[in-house]
This record gives C-alpha cells, sequence and structure tokens, in this order.
C-alpha cells in the first residue's frame, strides 16, 4: 500500500473511532466491529480498491454523524415540546 493511502487509512480508523465513542450500542461494540471491518481487508493491495473502501468508510462517517445529530434534534425536541403539540 502506498505511504499516502496507508495514511489515508490510518486517519479513517482514527476518525471512526472517535466517532464511534457515542454509538448507540456501546463504545466496545463499536470498536470491535471496526477492529474486524479493518483486519478483513488488511490484505487489500490494489490502490482502487483501496480507494473504494476508503470512499465507503467516509460514507459510514456521514451516516454516524446524521444519527447523532438526529439523536440530539430529537432530545432538544422532546425538551421544549409536549406531544400535544405535535
Amino acid at each position: 500500500m502506498a505511504n499516502s493511502l496507508r495514511g489515508e487509512v490510518v486517519t479513517l480508523y482514527k476518525n471512526l473511532l472517535h466517532l464511534g465513542k457515542e454509538y448507540p450500542k456501546g463504545a466496545d461494540y463499536f470498536r470491535s466491529r471496526l477492529k474486524a471491518a479493518f483486519l478483513k481487508n488488511k490484505d487489500v493491495k490494489d490502490p482502487e480498491k483501496i480507494r473504494e473502501l476508503i470512499a465507503r468508510g467516509e460514507f459510514v462517517i456521514k451516516e454516524l454523524e446524521a444519527l447523532y445529530f438526529l439523536r440530539k434534534y430529537r432530545a432538544l425536541k422532546q425538551r421544549y415540546y409536549s406531544d400535544d403539540d405535535l
């Protein structure tokens, strides 16, 4: 794997680990699943395939961020509005 791709993979892993701290099923569950996913693809050598996997990881980051924002929005909405207002 080229050094630039290795750096991208490491950065992706660190970002996902950081986002996994707030995962609904728990950080340990997320960490074990994340590690398994990265270990499954550790032998990939093709740069195009690696870029594909990085793009998939970035998509997962966006999905996690959306999940967290939605959870925060729902919590705030419950604080300020009762069910009768809707």
